[in-house]
């Protein structure tokens, strides 16, 4: 969208502390390039600090060192070489390529000594490469505590690093759970945090920052992998109440540099709309835009992003190769078909205003999340729910058709493409 489509985003924004930018799929350029423009103004006009995402601290981490100038890595594409884990399209494409290399040119410029951009993983997938980071860190600065963590951390080399066996066992019983070896790593690191960060300034403080950050996912991982087997929703509350647990704590840190924090927040639509909008709500579940406005009211702003019909980035299975699939039309009835039949290619809706552009949306409809994987055999079951979407975010960017985010590893499925879908919609 143009700066001036935007501009009303932005003035919306007002004041707010936290942006929350979220988007209908993990695989579409479009929500990608566009948060990336709206970030960048909100850095250069509104004074935003950091920008944290849906992806794990330590992968993210690396990225970080390299936008503020303090890393080896040689450029953006190298930077992002820790996101090993299945989607790696989701962060290692282009557009984050073009983003991470715009922080790293606009750090460049500041003087010394001012406030860097920073980039941070908010997500608790990886326990296993968290302790590896907790035991990197604890080596170089204090071998004995060392030592002491690897000595708790082996309580998870009984099912080696699959995480998923050691769920299934723990949460079923079949195993001692490694909950009391996790928290007191935690503890432990924390008491000794103050003297560590003594020892070298500010940089040795965002080190044991860091390495605090991957102890407490290392904690809040083994609790989310252990809920996940049980019968209820507990392993999805646990994900997201960590991630503003980590969004919290990030601000925290910065606060106490001499910063007054203010971040921006890409994730999933269904993270970062408010879940009491939705059929989450009335599943019991709760997302980061409803702990973010329950907490902080209107020093929240939350950004949702939809399309009609395209392609996208994403797999058929978990684990599956990427693969540029056809996105069906949306299903009649559903907020992105309104917005088709708008017959305007893109555009931004303010939801705050309760006026005629509005005035149809209040009521229980249709709306479309496509995440790492995509079936559009199945897509109303599988990729759609009721929502208000008023009540869901504050503002809704539409771009009516979208094209897929380009992985920096294309494999074979991912160039043949799909044919394009026919069918007016999907059943």
């Amino acid at each position: 969208m143009s700066p001036k489509t935007t501009t009303p985003l932005i003035d919306l924004v007002g004041d707010a502390r936290f942006v929350l930018l979220g988007e209908a799929s993990h695989g579409t350029h479009e929500f990608y390039r566009e948060r990336a423009q709206i970030t960048k103004r909100l850095i250069l006009e509104k004074g935003f600090t950091a920008v944290a995402v849906e992806a794990d601290w330590p992968d993210a981490y690396r990225a970080n060192c390299y936008v503020r100038g303090a890393s080896d890595d040689a450029n953006a594409r190298e930077a992002l070489g820790d996101f090993r884990r299945f989607p790696t399209w989701m962060w290692r494409n282009t557009d984050v390529v073009d983003f991470i290399e715009w922080l790293r040119a606009h750090n460049d410029t500041l003087a010394r000594g001012a406030t860097q951009i920073g980039l941070y993983g908010l997500d608790l997938y990886s326990l296993h490469t968290s302790m590896e980071a907790v035991l990197r860190f604890l080596e170089k600065v204090d071998p004995d505590a060392a030592r002491e963590a690897r000595a708790r951390y082996e309580c998870f080399d009984h099912v080696s690093k699959d995480t998923q066996v050691y769920g299934f066992l723990t949460g079923r019983g079949l195993m001692k759970s490694c909950e009391d070896e996790a928290v007191s790593q935690l503890v432990d690191l924390r008491r000794r945090a103050m003297e560590y960060a003594r020892r070298d300034g500010r940089l040795i403080a965002d080190e044991v920052f860091s390495a605090e950050q991957n102890a407490r996912l290392v904690k809040n991982a083994e609790a989310y992998y252990r809920a996940m087997f049980l019968e209820d929703v507990s392993s999805w509350n646990l994900r997201d109440r960590h991630m503003v647990e980590t969004l919290e704590a990030l601000v925290a840190h910065l606060d106490r540099q001499g910063q007054r924090a203010k971040v921006v927040v890409w994730a999933h639509n269904s993270h970062l709309g408010d879940a009491r909008a939705t059929a989450m709500g009335q599943r019991g579940e709760l997302n980061i835009g409803q702990l973010m406005r329950e907490q902080y009211g209107r020093d929240a702003v939350l950004v949702g992003f939809t399309t009609h019909h395209g392609t996208v980035t994403a797999a058929s299975d978990w684990g599956g190769p990427a693969e540029r699939k056809s996105v069906r039309r949306a299903l009649p009835g559903s907020y992105e078909a309104m917005f088709h039949g708008t017959g305007l290619d893109r555009f931004l809706l303010n939801l705050c205003k309760d006026d005629e552009a509005t005035a149809g949306l209040h009521e229980l409809k249709l709306e479309r999340a496509i995440g790492v994987i995509y079936r559009p055999e199945t897509e109303r079951m599988s990729h759609y729910f009721y929502a208000r979407l008023p009540e869901q975010f504050d503002a809704v960017l539409h771009f009516d058709e979208t094209r897929a985010v380009e992985p920096l590893e294309r494999t074979a499925e991912w160039e043949k493409g799909e044919v394009p879908e026919t069918f007016p919609f999907g059943v």
